[in-house]
């Protein structure tokens, strides 16, 4: 257990705007004082954006596809090909969702699916180039890097080369899924057949020098330890140190109902907030933090306003991956501003670039 003078070290550290070590890291996560940590988080969070100001995004989620090979232990949403629960959206029916999306006045499009061995370099192209000509003002956030690395496979094409298409074609950014644990004795545990922690990064570090941004995530309450949970943390520092690419940090629980990993026992809210507040802490090079909502609920998403965290993301006017395993806080505008106020705070639409709209 971290006592008290190994924090008071670490809080020193942090006041005088020094780089926390892997072993600091470690030290905070398990130490049991929560409100000293949530303290230290919101000071650096004051210094990284002092305005009074929390801000979102009015997006939707279109899951385009079900399909998928790769059974990840740890998701409900997919079906197998072949499988008659198996599905994929037509592109009008993708252009309606959008059209439905702009009539709310929303920006974001994210769009994530399945890896579908049916689905070739063609189909994005034409489905991103319809919606940026009907929508030119919405922004495509999407597909994520395990799609996308399966998708150069399947069309005969290098990692650049198909994201220099997906962009031609329309897609602006890409979001940080299939992160979970950036370690891979615990990627070979939950999900054998996705892409290992380097090709991930070595991923991200290519969406970044095509130009454009995306976000990280970290999946964690499953297999992993606190000292990997550290690692991740630290494995993007070091690619955000070198491409500066990443806008913002988002973290969620392993939600195990209905998943090939039921027992697992689902991580404590306290412990949401503890990897917050050690997010915020190690993760000195990220301008944001946002809350997950999904699968925290507005109450300890509205208490993670003071462990760190600046943007309660998406109002998520659809989304079906995590709400497949019975996860469904999924709010509007005027809840998510009601959350920001009652905080203490003003809220801010943004765009996907954390652009204020």
């Amino acid at each position: 257990m971290t006592t008290d003078v190994q924090f008071d070290s670490i809080a020193e550290k942090v006041l005088n705007g020094e780089r926390l070590s892997y072993e600091e890291g470690v030290a905070l996560m398990h130490y049991p004082k929560l409100p000293e940590l949530a303290s230290l988080a919101h000071y650096v969070r004051l210094k990284k954006n002092p305005e009074p100001i929390v801000t979102y995004v009015i997006g939707r989620i279109v899951s385009y596809t079900n399909v998928c090979w790769v059974r990840c232990k740890f998701c409900s949403f997919y079906r197998v090909p072949g499988h008659e629960e198996g599905y994929t959206l037509t592109n009008e029916e993708i252009l309606q969702k959008t059209r439905e999306l702009v009539e709310q006045d929303g920006v974001e499009l994210l769009i994530q699916g399945g890896l579908n061995p049916k689905l070739k370099i063609d189909y994005y192209e034409t489905l991103f180039s319809e919606i940026r000509a009907a929508f030119p003002e919405v922004i495509i956030h999407g597909l994520s890097p395990a799609e996308i690395l399966y998708l150069a496979h399947i069309s005969k094409l290098s990692v650049p080369d198909c994201l220099q298409r997906l962009k031609q074609a329309g897609m602006n950014s890409v979001p940080g899924a299939g992160g979970e644990i950036l370690v891979d004795r615990v990627r070979k545990e939950i999900a054998q057949f996705k892409d290992t922690t380097q090709e991930w990064l070595n991923f991200m570090r290519e969406v970044h020098l095509k130009g454009m941004r995306s976000t990280a995530s970290m999946m964690y309450g499953h297999v992993e330890t606190m000292e990997e949970r550290v690692e991740h943390l630290i494995r993007l520092r070091e690619l955000q140190d070198e491409t500066g690419g990443f806008t913002a940090f988002i973290c969620w629980n392993f939600q195990p109902e209905g998943t090939d990993m039921p027992n697992v026992q689902k991580a404590s809210a306290f412990d949401y907030l503890r990897t917050v507040a050690v997010a915020r802490l190690m993760l000195d090079n990220f301008d944001h933090l946002q809350a997950s909502i999904l699968t925290q609920g507005p109450k300890i998403a509205q208490l993670a306003l003071k462990y760190g965290v600046d943007d309660l993301g998406s109002t998520m006017i659809e989304e079906n991956v995590v709400s497949a395993q019975g996860s469904k806080f999924i709010l509007n505008a005027t809840e998510l501003e009601r959350i920001i106020h009652g905080a203490g705070f003003e809220p801010r639409r943004r765009n996907t670039r954390y652009e204020r709209v």
